[in-house]
């Protein structure tokens, strides 16, 4: 059997764009091209734990991240996050642990961010997996309640928001909703929300992602099976993956569905490594705990 390899923790000290951010970060060594996760809104690196999981991508590093607002990670000044400041954080944060080309795999406000990633920096992107990720004004079911449901008080957006999320007829969305006090800072979501709806509305999100050069997956849930822009992704060359029994948190729903589609995805792409042949064992009892 291949051994599994651990993630571990650490934290980086940065400043983007003048700001001090503290991230909290996950990694594992490898010799493949890394792979690359950025989570969604109120969600943190811990969606991404179970890539360890996957023993046939066991040979690649491994980088997962809090966003600035989000989980562990500190941020001086909260009032100046938006989808161009978590661009910048991303791209200290490779720079920082020496990640030239890499896949991306991007949930959400992560996808989006991931996008502007593979726009502004083409030749860097092995591949991208866009998991609902906003490419068109339709995707800020969300983010646009900031202004559908204008509070000014940040911690009153905040529970109007996630009471609404919990009473939301999709998958996980109760889930999603209960720890969202606990993953995200109240006075970050404005501006975040705020750039994810003015990039869906005028950054041209469409024509930026098909032309990203690198090969693309547009994964979504089986709920939003009505997104209007599917067949167009679909015949510009990017591969569509329904997630079934899920909606906008495949993650929480259905995450063995997800992991099979992604590792098949990057097993498809010209720079897989495949893992090593196992050790040779002289016995049962040789093989220890996987996770040594």
């Amino acid at each position: 059997m291949t051994e599994l390899k651990r993630m571990n923790k650490f934290r980086l000290p940065l400043v983007i764009d003048g700001v001090q951010v503290e991230i909290s970060a996950m990694f594992r060594e490898g010799t493949g091209v890394p792979l690359v996760f950025l989570h969604g809104f109120g969600s943190t690196k811990e969606d991404y734990a179970d890539v360890m999981q996957r023993a046939e991508l066991t040979e690649h590093p491994i980088l997962a991240y809090d966003a600035p607002g989000c989980g562990e990670t500190d941020c001086a000044d909260l009032s100046r996050i938006s989808i161009p400041f978590l661009v910048a954080t991303a791209l200290r944060v490779l720079e920082e642990l020496e990640i030239d080309r890499f896949h991306v795999i991007g949930h959400s406000m992560g996808g989006l961010t991931a996008l502007i990633l593979g726009d502004e920096h083409p030749d860097r992107i092995a591949s991208f997996i866009d998991i609902e990720g906003n490419v068109a004004p339709e995707d800020c079911f969300l983010s646009r309640q900031i202004i559908n449901h204008p509070n000014d008080d940040p911690e009153g957006f905040l529970a109007g928001f996630i009471d609404r999320v919990w009473n939301s007829r999709y998958f996980s969305s109760a889930l999603y909703s209960a720890s969202l006090r606990h993953k995200v800072r109240a006075a970050a979501v404005r501006g975040i929300f705020e750039s994810m709806v003015k990039l869906s509305d005028q950054g041209d999100l469409m024509n930026r992602f098909l032309a990203i050069p690198a090969p693309k997956m547009f994964m979504y849930g089986q709920q939003n099976a009505s997104l209007s822009y599917l067949e167009h992704l679909a015949t510009h060359g990017v591969e569509v993956a329904e997630i079934t029994d899920s909606g906008h948190f495949p993650m929480y729903s259905n995450p063995p569905e997800m992991w099979r589609r992604i590792s098949d995805f990057i097993r498809r792409t010209p720079e897989f490594v495949p893992p090593a042949p196992p050790l040779a064992m002289s016995s049962a009892s040789d093989l220890g705990s996987p996770l040594r």
